[in-house]
């Protein structure tokens, strides 16, 4: 397998989705696992729309670990950044679904959150050969929340600044990851100052911004050079520099929004990949990568399981020509 353009730093896990939906946890009696995790999300819809990737994180020396490293080889991630843990468990999330197909995630079951195999990515063991040829980093920052995958996320800074490789942060603001939200905030404010990309959720952009407006963020942000604030139903805002607006959200049945705003992200970069950086100064491509992702981030929610949902290229284009 050829070393790949995008590299996915953080965590992959299953995401049991509550079968009875519209019931809080305590009144679920069944759940379905799916496998999930933001960063590996996006991994696998990369692949999935043409552009290599690897993905970077660690899960445990059990079944369900051996199940994900499976999946990622079947779909076509590259693999070698995968670390494994002989003790921690692979992690497991408990998801709750409303009748239109918002979710909250709702917990860890037996465990607390820092014992799970992810919280242990050790910055020393980050295969310095992916980050040689790679153009792109895409990671969340749930990892910040524990101290040895917080340590691994600023080496993978270092390399990604060593080799001139852009990053995007994909906040994923999950408070049920962390031990002090009000350190979070902070932690969270301080790294995306820092990175090429900026991609948040209304809800995130308000939390941390105090405004959902991607030109307003921007504003904050002088040193990053674009801003995505995804609105569910009601579509995104963007700013890249002088190139700003808004685009209306596809209709779609929406089933499960678990994996849309990776989606949204792995449809981004992807049309980065596709057409360079150096488009992001033309207003009218720019509103064609931002529907471009719109239209994956669409697609995945349609179907339950944030992978198992996620389009081929073949199929975000017949999509976008019945639009």
């Amino acid at each position: 397998m050829s070393l790949p353009r995008v590299l996915c730093l953080g965590e992959i896990l299953f995401d049991c989705l509550a079968d009875q939906i519209g019931k809080p946890y305590e009144a679920v009696e069944s759940w379905t696992p799916y496998p999930g995790g933001a960063p590996a999300n996006v991994a696998c819809a990369l692949v999935k729309l043409g552009t290599s990737a690897g993905f970077v994180g660690c899960i445990g020396e059990d079944e369900p670990g051996d199940r994900l490293v499976t999946l990622l080889e079947e779909v076509g991630v590259e693999r070698t950044g995968i670390q494994r843990h002989p003790t921690a468990p692979t992690r497991q999330v408990y998801v709750v679904r409303t009748t239109d197909g918002d979710r909250e995630f709702a917990g860890f079951g037996e465990f607390d959150t820092r014992e799970f195999a992810d919280t242990h990515l050790q910055a020393e063991a980050l295969p310095e050969s992916l980050f040689e040829s790679a153009d792109f980093l895409v990671m969340g920052t749930l990892e910040m929340a524990y101290p040895d995958s917080e340590v691994a996320i600023a080496r993978a800074r270092e390399l990604a600044q060593q080799y001139g490789i852009r990053v995007l942060i994909d906040v994923n603001w999950r408070p049920v990851f962390w031990q002090d939200a009000a350190a979070a905030k902070a932690k969270i404010r301080a790294i995306v100052e820092t990175v090429d990309f900026l991609k948040l959720s209304d809800d995130e952009a308000q939390w941390l911004f105090e405004t959902p407006d991607a030109a307003a963020v921007a504003q904050h942000l002088p040193q990053v050079s674009g801003v995505l604030v995804t609105r569910g139903s009601r579509g995104c805002s963007y700013c890249f520099g002088e190139v700003s607006g808004d685009i209306p959200a596809f209709s779609v049945q929406a089933q499960d929004t678990t994996g849309a705003g990776d989606g949204f992200a792995a449809g981004f970069v992807h049309q980065l990949c596709l057409r360079g950086v150096e488009t992001l100064q033309d207003a009218e491509t720019v509103r064609e990568m931002v529907e471009y992702a719109s239209a994956v981030g669409g697609l995945t929610a349609t179907k339950p399981g944030a992978i198992a949902a996620q389009p081929t290229a073949e199929e975000v284009r017949q999509f976008l020509d019945r639009q």
